[in-house]
């Protein structure tokens, strides 16, 4: 009789904790954190409490992620509902939805690959409901992140 309600006990404690576990996670679109990241040559500053050992704590896949075009391009298509946002590999991916006047739908894939604020460092894939768009729709939309996030720099140079 008392094993069993020791039993019942520690199965409500456990549910009781995985319950509380799942009111951690947060949606990136309202999570104000998730517009900044610090990558490229800000994250990587002598003196910051890194040691030898942190050298085996990275993972082989992560790229440093210019936190600049990272921000600029959550601001210029922040129509588009963010469906996966990976700082450490520097891609986000998007779901359908139509730009502010339009009437098309897209969905946008970016992969930003230097911590350099640089157009090499920046790759934008946009399709539409009926495929692929012109490569001319898709250089506007580089064009506008870039000009964003130099924006950005200049700004933070100010501070």
């Amino acid at each position: 009789m008392i094993k069993s309600r020791m039993n019942i006990a520690g199965l409500c404690v456990a549910c009781l904790v995985l319950l509380a576990g799942c009111g951690g996670v947060k949606d990136a679109r309202l999570d104000p954190d998730a517009m900044t990241v610090k990558g490229g040559r800000e994250a990587r500053r002598q003196g910051d409490g890194s040691s030898v050992f942190d050298v085996f704590k990275g993972a082989k896949d992560e790229v440093q992620v210019n936190r600049f075009l990272w921000t600029a391009t959550l601001q210029v298509l922040d129509f588009l509902p963010v469906e996966a946002a990976d700082p450490f590999t520097g891609v986000i991916s998007t779901g359908y939805g139509t730009p502010p006047g339009g009437g098309q739908a897209y969905r946008a894939t970016v992969l930003i690959s230097d911590p350099a604020l640089d157009a090499r460092s920046l790759n934008v894939a946009l399709q539409s409901r009926g495929g692929p768009v012109s490569a001319a729709t898709e250089r506007a939309v580089e064009d506008a992140i870039l000009s964003r996030a130099r924006q950005l720099r200049i700004n933070a140079a100010r501070f």
